[in-house]
């Protein structure tokens, strides 16, 4: 029998937060190494990381290293990981092959929650979340990180998902996998740098004690399920949906002449968006993050001083 643990090298810092009971946020490295150039890259990863320290918790960026999930990284593991090219992008299926053959690999959503399931962190902040892509009736192409949220005890932040998917198949996918779905002080689904995906959001909750305890009470319900929390980005920072439609329809079938699939066809609409908008996209993108991260932190900090209330009561 292979007795083999999961090699996992978590900052001192977070250490000592998650043995204290303190919030911590963990935060995906794919953002890093696919999501903006160089050095903007590196710069939005380390506002991100400030935004979760500004509200009173811990950031934890996760990537994947000699064999090693890193639970956290210092400002040269940044920028290595800002710097290096063609660094796989991770996602569960990777995990693995990754880990086992020491290679670089930066996390998506579904592998950075798995790595905060493994570290103890209850929190994750993302941008926006994968979902089900237009046309899945005939690819069957939808996102790992809808499937890993039936498997993983952790909070998912996020600013709902870009609208290049089918956000109305989504939500139903998962809703039939009963994954909580709760908007953070606003009636809507958000749609990454959208403010509004034209689609209601399940259940609204304004205030971050209660949000506290519908996590805890998802948890005893169902340990290995994560809640997904929804928030959208600020209304200064958005960008309409009628602006970059257009140019989606445009790019999914350009994609689709020119044989281009799975992961790729993501960040080949994303560079179509940035192409129509000027530019205006990729600072929308950093802004979402920010602001996500810094509510995501904000949450942790509810939720663990709402932990810690029930703890001394016990």
């Amino acid at each position: 029998m292979n007795n083999t643990k999961i090699n996992l090298v978590i900052k001192p810092e977070i250490k000592r937060a998650l043995e204290l009971g303190l919030a911590v946020v963990a935060l995906e490295s794919n953002v890093i190494t696919h999501g903006l150039d160089y050095p903007e890259n590196k710069h939005t990863a380390l506002q991100v990381e400030a935004a979760v320290r500004e509200s009173g918790a811990i950031p934890a960026t996760i990537g994947v290293a000699n064999g090693k999930l890193l639970i956290g990284m210092d400002e040269s593991e940044i920028e290595l990981f800002a710097t290096t090219a063609n660094i796989p992008k991770v996602s569960t299926r990777d995990l693995p092959v990754v880990l086992a053959t020491k290679q670089l690999g930066a996390t998506t959503v579904a592998s950075s929650i798995i790595a905060a399931d493994l570290a103890g962190i209850c929190f994750f902040a993302s941008a926006g979340i994968g979902g089900v892509h237009r046309g899945a009736n005939n690819t069957m192409d939808i996102s790992s990180d809808l499937m890993q949220f039936t498997r993983s005890r952790v909070a998912v932040v996020c600013a709902g998902a870009k609208n290049i998917l089918d956000l109305g198949l989504t939500l139903e996918y998962l809703e039939t996998h009963n994954v909580p779905i709760i908007s953070y002080q606003f009636d809507d689904f958000p749609a990454f740098y959208c403010r509004s995906s034209g689609y209601k959001a399940p259940q609204r909750i304004d205030d971050a004690s209660i949000l506290a305890d519908i996590i805890e009470t998802q948890w005893l319900l169902d340990n290995k399920r994560s809640v997904l929390i929804t928030t959208p980005t600020k209304l200064e920072d958005a960008i309409d949906s009628d602006d970059v439609n257009d140019a989606i329809n445009a790019a999914i079938s350009s994609a689709q002449a020119q044989g281009i699939s799975g992961n790729k066809v993501t960040k080949y609409i994303m560079k179509a968006i940035d192409e129509v908008t000027k530019g205006r996209s990729a600072k929308a993108n950093s802004a979402v993050l920010i602001n996500t991260a810094r509510v995501a932190g904000h949450l942790a900090v509810a939720h663990a001083k709402q932990s810690s209330n029930k703890r001394e009561v016990a």
